[in-house]
């Protein structure tokens, strides 16, 4: 099982690889969409991980894909350009995600 990344930051493209997490750039909310789409058709993808930019350009798609209660698990993950959150929001995050404390 594996993870993977739907992003429209080649930044954060780059910075998953580095952690042996694929990735797909995508820039339109039709993009989005069928990147979407095609990663929950994988059989081998556990958990697929779409930055909150692109979540929120596509609400209805990531809702439903996270609220069916199988796999795989979407996650929403902050971006850079996430406005509002703490400093150590993504430590809580990953907290709460998976019940590592780091």
């Amino acid at each position: 099982m594996r993870f993977e990344l739907i992003s429209n930051s080649r930044d954060a493209i780059v910075g998953m690889r580095l952690a042996g997490i694929v990735g797909t750039l995508v820039r339109t909310e039709a993009g989005a969409e069928k990147a979407l789409a095609e990663a929950v058709k994988k059989e081998d993808v556990a958990i697929i991980l779409i930055n909150e930019g692109l979540a929120n350009k596509i609400p209805e798609s990531v809702n439903k894909f996270k609220n069916h209660g199988g796999k795989p698990l979407v996650v929403v993950i902050p971006d850079g350009k996430s406005e509002g959150r703490a400093a150590d929001s993504i430590t809580k995050y990953i907290n709460e995600a998976i019940g590592l404390k780091i």
